[in-house]
């Protein structure tokens, strides 16, 4: 069995040089934000040696900034803390309430949606809202900082797009307008404290008039990454978001899907409920945009 290490750089460019370094020598580092995550993969299914970097304590990571035309989320702050501003839970209701499904109370006080991001895994709650709300990636890299849309970021199961040299800095999120809203709703077979079965973000712009003139769906669980849904979003747009509407909307998110049969849901039923969460939460980002007029 190989060592193992822990370090906590204090600067973004140490953090990206040791990466660097780590993955020259041939050895393996593993970014820790909440460590929720990375914890219960060290005991159960990932037990190789590797170095821990941990991010927590630099300013980049750890910054929340409501602006005027944009919000910026670092990575590896924790839920809870999303959760508990009012500003951010007003301005993106759909977002905090995705990221308030991911564990526990107690898990809330560390995990963060960077880290659900980075774990890349097809049922994180807080990627399809993500999608719907058209966030962008800020990555750090020995190279210096570049940025990739949500939907581009996971690659696959566990997998994503950062480099060896690479880590996430944080999160930008397009403040909505005056008649904007956001909805995250999922599937689950018990009540709480479980794994989406399917999960669907929405988010919609309406004009006074109450059309939809612009729309992004997110959809996750039911494919190998989570999913961004023109389709679904074209038969939105120019509408007054109503039951044909909708039910147009769920018919593109079941056919975008592709999902796997398990023992928490088949392939059918996956399909029929990605269409059914489409069409609620849908209608709640719409009353939510209706509301803020």
């Amino acid at each position: 069995m190989g060592s193992f290490a822990y370090v906590a750089p204090k600067s973004v460019a140490e953090v990206t040089g040791l990466l660097s370094e780590i993955a020259g020598s041939g050895s393996r580092a593993q970014i820790m934000a909440g460590g929720t995550d990375v914890l219960v993969q060290l005991k159960t299914v990932d037990r190789s040696a590797r170095t821990l970097v941990d991010i927590k304590g630099l300013p980049e990571t750890a910054r929340l900034e409501i602006g005027e035309s944009e919000t910026y989320i670092g990575a590896a702050i924790p839920s809870a803390v999303l959760n508990e501003n009012a500003d951010l839970t007003a301005l993106f209701p759909g977002l905090t309430e995705a990221a308030d499904l991911i564990g526990s109370t107690q898990i809330q006080g560390r995990a963060s949606i960077g880290g659900n991001l980075c774990n890349s895994s097809p049922a994180g709650d807080s990627i399809p809202a993500l999608i719907a709300n058209g966030a962008v990636c800020v990555i750090a890299g020995t190279g210096g900082e570049r940025v990739l849309p949500v939907e581009d970021f996971v690659t696959g199961v566990g997998r994503n797009a950062l480099a060896d040299d690479e880590f996430l800095l944080g999160l930008k999120i397009p403040n909505p307008g005056p008649r904007t809203g956001d909805a995250y709703l999922r599937f689950i077979p018990r009540t709480e404290m479980d794994i989406a079965v399917a999960g669907c973000g929405v988010r919609l712009d309406l004009d006074e008039q109450g059309i939809c003139t612009a729309a992004r769906v997110g959809i996750g669980a039911v494919a190998p990454t989570a999913l961004l849904v023109p389709k679904a979003a074209e038969a939105l747009i120019g509408t007054a978001v109503d039951d044909a509407a909708l039910a147009a909307a769920a018919d593109a998110c079941s056919e975008a899907a592709s999902p796997i049969s398990d023992k928490r849901g088949t392939v059918a039923f996956r399909r029929k409920i990605i269409g059914v969460l489409m069409k609620r939460a849908g209608a709640i980002a719409r009353d939510r945009a209706a509301a803020r007029s």
